[in-house]
């Protein structure tokens, strides 16, 4: 048979999913080796080249050179990234970064499209740029073609880039970093995998010559060893393979023949590995389970059945782990189970889950115990049942977004099959194969990959602890323990909750339509209902599988009195861990299976929102979770109640050990003062908390359907789903007095107020290994008359800053990895009156001690802008840069999502909803045609205190030193001392653990 799809060539290109043909397989049969759906090809010089036409994002290319080494070839630790970096840095033809300064010209953005990473076996450089004006891409191409074999290695380059390279080192040593690189090379331990993480030594990034980093290059960046990825919106593939011809045809390698990439075995070992890791900055107490698994082949249908039951194990695994985190007293907070290829000839197994203090060893038995019941007693087929309706649901929406892939999506699949020989299918023929095989996987088929979990399988168990409470006896006298259960048969059956079959049981009254209007310069149409609702749609046809929405109304945790706030606040996540819509979480997740509806709540200071994410064919499901959610009064119960004040405590903890934490704190209170609602919450809040409270607040939040107004957009049919809208929205139930209604021009402000002088501090830290953070702030006030223009300014300030202390903190000083502007005006209540009061920052990493030096350039380099004003070639990129992404933006429904409810908010609608969102319009595009060097100087005059150096906070976070240095140190400092938002820190701060998404880390994306 045949396994190319040609059969599928001929289905309409809006042929439903369940209409699709099965098709006659054998196990035995070979997938195409040959990618699908793709020009692919060699050239002469053994270059590899694919290359795809895709219209999305319009007018745009994802271009990608894949080269077949990494670190493990280094015999300098470190050479392989440090190449990455002066790849952008220098070549034949640009010097001093001017790969980056002329991308971003053209509108691509350091870092979000023009970026490398450098892992293990592989190198990726990867580009995402406009192809709307001629030779954009010629010259993309041959920027691909520099990296190939023109890069350059001289003293002078090396110099300027390693203090970069080493901001990204000290960046990844901190506590996540230290448990990764110490699981790393626990798990590769007799591998020189072990020995090669991708960021090298310190000592190598300060010290290596240029002749070695050559050296490394030229030896192994053979064209032999490379790809071309050209995936974009072209005109048609044979043109751009010419382009390919063009640049990278007469190149030859230095190093003939070309050399073989050498395969480093990783040895197996039966007996498992146990560490007990103490880390003093842990974000909390974690357990980790690796076994490592020789790489599976995908060359025979049978190869592929295997890779999709696999699929379905760890999917069944982590549905059990959810359930389990919800019971009473659990074992852990959260787990999770994956498969991921680790390194080129390993995948591994991976179970991890964080825990309470001290609950690590009982986490570690939880999970044996799971795995070693599924070799037992295997799933149920009522498990597999739900899985295979999600991951069919998985495949039908793929198929009926086939056609509206993003190019970046697609440039991933091709870099797969060049470096591990994936096949590429086609999306066609792959929705007719799942659909032929998922229906005959059976629940023994899937069971059996629990074996892979054996304690004999390579295993390595880790547990990360901030105080050494388990010891490694006690690790293996719990695997022990598990083991003696299993073989002895004595782990019970896995028992499932009743699962209810309908989410609205009682289906309400349809509500009616009083008021519609059209705007068609939007594109929308907004219902007036009759319980009060505003309800705004918008039909788009950018994805085939997705509607978006979002519901609003004002009056949030702002107006609540201090002795509320605490319990009030706490309202989302109590009700969150008991069920907003009417069923545990652990029961509505059964429910779902097969069905693609998201729905999820915040309560903010002046906002109450629930949005949405759903499939065509399931919104009415969706609609029915939001009906739930204003139908259900949540009651507090002591279980869930209980579990929910565990993970926040542990989270507290968990902050009070981060460097990170005081620094933060420090800032908030510097730049917001010390009210109720910036302060902190410490463990002392936490008993203050009144459950019962909480809940009425929540229930509350989200009772009066009069109050809210609902923004839809996507793959909306007005036929099929006005019907809908008008029973489970307009059926909602409207109180008999209003509940939480609030004019928008009368909500209470935070109470917040940026200091009038300068005030510098230096947050001291214990850590274990040196970090050092910078936060610069300057207050910003937007007034109010101005105030639609004003927002676009600050936004394009804010890029211009970016851009420029960039240049000068990195390109030019070499000293930081990164630099970050960010604005912040989310104190501000929403009212349609008085100015806007908010600020902007700068924010770096860099070497502790040169961080007072780095924060006088950065003020230099704002001062010379306040005075000079920008030239015209910086005006011009940020407005490429904006125009791009504006481009990009208005081809997704996030983007109209946004644009819909920000006409809704803003202070210019008053009923008018077109008016609005023209007037909004208006104002950037007066903005855009204003913005030269002249205009730029006065917006930096306007928005930010002139000059910037008479009024602002500067916040370090440095190491605890002696009290000799200390007083040494002080010397560097104004004697008014430091401080900054640490907005940008705060999710860090909170989060409860990091181990999760490891691999993905430590398989190394260590990018330019």
């Amino acid at each position: 048979m045949d396994l190319l799809p040609t059969e599928t060539q001929s289905l309409s290109r809006r042929q439903g999913f369940r209409s699709l043909k099965l098709v006659n397989i054998s196990m035995d049969d070979l997938l195409p080796e040959v990618p699908v759906g793709v020009d692919y090809g060699v050239l002469e010089n053994g270059l590899t080249y694919y290359v795809r036409c895709n219209p999305k994002p319009r007018m745009r290319a994802a271009l990608a050179l894949a080269v077949k080494v990494g670190s493990v070839l280094e015999e300098e630790r470190g050479v392989a990234h440090i190449v990455e970096h002066l790849a952008f840095s220098a070549t034949k033809k640009y010097s001093n970064h001017d790969i980056v300064k002329f991308l971003e010209s053209i509108g691509a953005e350091f870092g979000a499209c023009q970026n490398a990473l450098t892992s293990s076996d592989e190198t990726i450089y990867e580009l995402l740029v406009p192809v709307d004006k001629p030779d954009l891409l010629s010259q993309a191409i041959s920027i691909l073609a520099e990296f190939s074999s023109e890069v350059r290695f001289s003293a002078k380059d090396l110099e300027k880039e390693r203090g970069a390279v080493l901001e990204e080192y000290r960046s990844g040593r901190n506590a996540s970093g230290r448990m990764q690189d110490a699981h790393w090379t626990l798990m590769f331990e007799g591998s020189k995998y072990a020995e090669r993480l991708p960021i090298g030594l310190e000592k190598v990034i300060r010290t290596v010559t240029p002749q070695t980093v050559k050296k490394f290059y030229d030896k192994w960046y053979h064209l032999h060893n490379m790809a071309v990825v050209a995936v974009g919106d072209f005109p048609d593939a044979q043109s751009v393979i010419e382009l390919i011809k063009t640049h990278f045809g007469q190149k030859t390698s230095i190093s003939h023949p070309p050399p073989i990439i050498p395969e480093f075995l990783v040895p197996s070992h039966n007996e498992p590995r146990f560490s007990c890791f103490v880390e003093s900055e842990a974000a909390g107490s974690a357990v980790m389970i690796s076994c490592k698994i020789p790489l599976d082949e995908m060359k025979t249908v049978k190869n592929y059945r295997n890779s999709l039951a696999e699929a379905m194990f760890h999917c069944a695994l982590n549905q059990r782990f959810f359930k389990i985190s919800r019971c009473k007293d659990p074992p852990h907070f959260s787990c999770s189970s994956a498969a991921d290829v680790l390194v080129r000839p390993v995948k591994a197994y991976i179970m991890s889950s964080s825990c309470r203090e001290g609950g690590t060893v009982e986490a570690l038995e939880s999970m044996l115990m799971e795995v070693a019941r599924l070799r037992v007693h295997g799933f149920s087929d009522r498990e597999i049942s739900i899985v295979r309706a999600l991951m069919m649901s998985e495949i039908e929406s793929a198929f009926l977004e086939r056609d509206q892939m993003q190019s970046t999506v697609l440039r991933d699949e091709y870099l797969q099959h060049f470096f591990r020989e994936e096949p590429v299918l086609g999306i066609e023929y792959e929705a007719q194969l799942q659909k032929t095989i998922l229906p005959y996987i059976s629940s023994e088929e899937v069971s059996k990959f629990a074996m892979n979990f054996s304690a004999t399988s390579s295993c390595v168990v880790k547990i990360v602890e901030h105080q050494a409470r388990a010891t490694i006896e006690n690790l293996k006298a719990v695997v022990s323990k598990v083991k003696a259960l299993e073989d002895e048969k004595r782990i019970p059956p896995w028992e499932d909750e009743h699962v209810p079959e309908e989410i609205v049981l009682e289906k309400p009254s349809p509500g009616r339509i009083i008021e519609k209007s059209a705007f068609p310069d939007i594109g929308a149409t907004e219902l007036l209902l009759s319980n009060g609702m505003r309800v705004c749609y918008k039909y788009t046809d950018f994805l085939d599988d997705q509607i978006l929405f979002t519901g609003f109304a004002y009056g949030g945790l702002s107006e609540l009195r201090e002795d509320e706030y605490i319990s009030c606040s706490m309202g989302s996540t109590i009700s969150g861990e008991i069920g907003v819509f009417g069923y545990k979480p652990s029961v509505l997740m059964d429910m779902l299976a097969g069905k693609r509806a998201e729905i999820s709540t915040k309560v903010g200071a002046y906002m109450r929102t629930f949005s949405g994410d759903c499939s065509p064919s399931d919104l009415e499901t969706a609609l029915q979770l939001v009906y739930q959610l204003f139908s259900t009064n949540v009651e507090p119960r002591g279980e869930e109640v209980k579990i929910v004040m565990q993970m926040a405590e542990e989270a507290i903890r968990a902050q009070e050990r981060d460097p990170y934490t005081a620094y933060a704190n420090r800032v908030r209170e510097l730049n917001y003062g010390n009210s109720y609602f910036f302060r902190p919450i410490r463990i002392g809040d936490l008993k203050r908390v009144n459950p019962i409270k909480a809940c009425e607040y929540f229930n509350d939040c989200f009772k009066d359907p009069s109050t809210f107004t609902v923004v839809i957009v996507g793959k909306i049919d007005a036929d099929s789903s006005l019907p809908l809208v008008l029973q489970y929205l307009g059926g909602i139930p409207r109180p008999y007095e209003p509940v939480l209604q609030f004019n928008r021009d009368d909500l209470k402000g935070l109470p917040f107020k940026f200091p009038e002088t300068i005030v510098r501090e230096v947050v001291r830290s214990p850590m274990v290994e040196a970090q050092c953070s910078v936060q610069l702030t300057f207050p910003v006030v937007l007034k109010s008359a101005s105030m639609l223009e004003e927002i676009h300014f600050i936004g394009f300030l804010s890029k211009l800053l970016e851009t420029k202390i960039m240049q000068v903190l990195r390109f030019k000083h070499g000293q930081v990895y990164s630099v970050g502007v960010s604005v912040f005006l989310g104190g501000n209540k929403p009212s349609r009156i008085g100015d806007v009061r908010g600020d902007i920052s700068v924010s770096f990493s860099c070497d502790p001690d040169i961080s007072s030096k780095l924060v006088d350039l950065a003020l230099e380099e704002i001062s010379y802008l306040q005075e000079q004003g920008p030239v015209v070639e910086d005006v011009s990129t940020i407005l490429e840069i904006e125009q791009r992404a504006h481009e990009n933006g208005l081809q997704e429904n996030y983007y109209w999502l946004d644009r819909i409810l920000r006409s809704y908010q803003s202070r210019a609608y008053f009923g008018d909803l077109n008016v609005s969102f023209e007037i909004q319009e208006e104002g950037r595009t007066k903005v855009r045609k204003c913005l030269t060097p002249s205009s730029m100087l006065l917006a930096l005059r306007r928005l930010l205190p002139f000059p910037c150096k008479n009024q602002y906070t500067l916040v370090i976070l440095m190491p605890q030193t002696s009290r000799m240095k200390l007083l040494k140190s002080s010397f560097l400092f104004s004697s008014d001392g430091f401080s900054r938002d640490a907005k940008i820190l705060a999710s860090a701060a909170g989060g409860m653990i990091i181990l999760i998404s490891l691999w993905r880390y430590c398989r190394s994306s260590w990018k330019s």
